[in-house]
């Protein structure tokens, strides 16, 4: 992963823009000295977040497997054909 200054990114941000096009890869941008943001192309950020939402998903399910929120097969049709009705 590059690392920039944020002052670069003000000055040179077509040029980083592009390199990160060109590489595919991530930018830290740095203030003072320190972490501030990350730079991504939107392929890789929207691959992320759709990631990040299953995760999410699974995490509820095993949620609701351990407080025994769960459902039966015959109880979850019966559910879903309420829905899809």
């Amino acid at each position: 992963m590059k690392t920039e200054l944020v002052t670069n990114l003000k000055r040179q941000a077509t040029r980083i823009l592009a390199d990160m096009r060109e590489t595919g890869e991530s930018v830290l941008i740095t203030e003072h000295g320190k972490p501030s943001a990350y730079l991504v192309d939107v392929d890789s950020f929207e691959f992320m977040e759709n990631k990040l939402r299953v995760l999410e998903g699974i995490v509820r399910g095993e949620r609701a497997v351990v407080e025994e929120r769960v459902y039966s097969e015959e109880e979850a049709t019966k559910q879903m054909s309420k829905w899809l009705d």
